[in-house]
């Protein structure tokens, strides 16, 4: 039983801690659609998701102590359904973003948000899977490594926080399957992170491509201790595109990814953050694991559409 009254307190606190942060965003008008958000750095700048915040001209931000404020949005990115929010007042409190690499599968994570309009609603469950890959709503691409989490999401939590044992938002919620039990999903806080900061420099996400979809999967131990690698955790790569810069790099199917242009690649957000705009067109190094062994190439990233 003190196991149960420890994690309950444990809990309770984070909620705590974390509830003043989290908003109740709604998009007034016919649509009427309505989500969640969190602050998450000062200034009153806040995360929240496309598919709510998509072509409004007027956002609607409740605060945890009721205060409705008006909020701007400073720029969407459908490619990883999020939406950067900047609400018109000072001092708001804020929760940080975490370390979502840092994740295992099993830690108990909480999301935070108004779920059919409920505000201040809380729910508890674990982080079920990492490195998904999600269809999204630009056309032709996916959201790659997505977290998946059983914790109760339901419509309007999305664009509300994941949260670790730290009080850390490790995940944007982008909600859930239909009809489904604790099959829910959040996109990780270190991928959030460089979006929110191509937005604020460039007024948009600018990316680079190689061509391909990958997953992120585990490298078998004997191979990882053979090759003495600092993590287990790679990018595999499961497609290319014909006459793409992977492909003409002689990149193959099944290949695991560990390094791009000298820096390492364990995850997705890893992988996502080295194909920035700075990539296009540059010729660099990319290294993986072929057949138990280091093989590197050399590949020169395109302007992704």
């Amino acid at each position: 039983m003190k196991i149960l009254r420890s994690l309950s307190d444990a809990v309770s606190q984070l909620a705590e801690q974390v509830g003043s942060a989290v908003l109740s965003v709604r998009v007034p008008g016919p649509a009427g659609r309505q989500g969640s958000g969190v602050l998450f750095r000062d200034g009153g700048y806040a995360l929240s998701n496309a598919h709510v915040l998509a072509g409004a001209t007027r956002v609607e931000a409740t605060l945890s102590d009721g205060r409705c404020l008006r909020a701007d949005c400073v720029g969407v990115d459908p490619v990883t359904d999020l939406a950067l929010l900047k609400l018109d007042a000072r001092g708001l409190e804020h929760a940080g973003l975490g370390d979502s690499n840092a994740l295992r599968v099993g830690d108990l994570v909480l999301a935070l948000g108004s779920p059919y309009g409920l505000a201040r609603t809380v729910s508890l469950g674990i982080v079920s899977a990492l490195g998904r890959t999600l269809r999204c709503a630009a056309a032709g691409r996916v959201i790659e490594g997505v977290l998946q989490t059983d914790a109760a999401l339901n419509p309007g939590n999305s664009g509300g926080p994941l949260v670790d044992d730290q009080g850390q938002v490790v995940g944007i919620v982008i909600g859930g399957v239909a009809n489904a039990q604790g099959l829910c999903f959040a996109i990780p806080s270190n991928l959030a992170a460089w979006v929110v900061e191509e937005i604020l420099s460039h007024g948009r996400v600018r990316r680079a491509t190689l061509g391909v979809q990958v997953d992120e999967v585990v490298i078998p131990a004997a191979i990882a201790r053979k090759l003495r690698l600092p993590s287990a955790k790679a990018v595999g790569i499961r497609s290319i595109d014909s006459g793409g810069p992977a492909a003409k790099a002689a990149l193959k199917v099944g290949d695991l990814l560990i390094g791009l242009g000298g820096k390492p690649v364990h995850t997705i957000p890893d992988f996502h953050r080295l194909l920035c705009a700075q990539a296009v067109g540059k010729r660099q190094s990319v290294e993986v694991i072929r057949g138990g062994s280091r093989k590197v190439l050399r590949v020169q990233a395109s302007a992704a559409r």
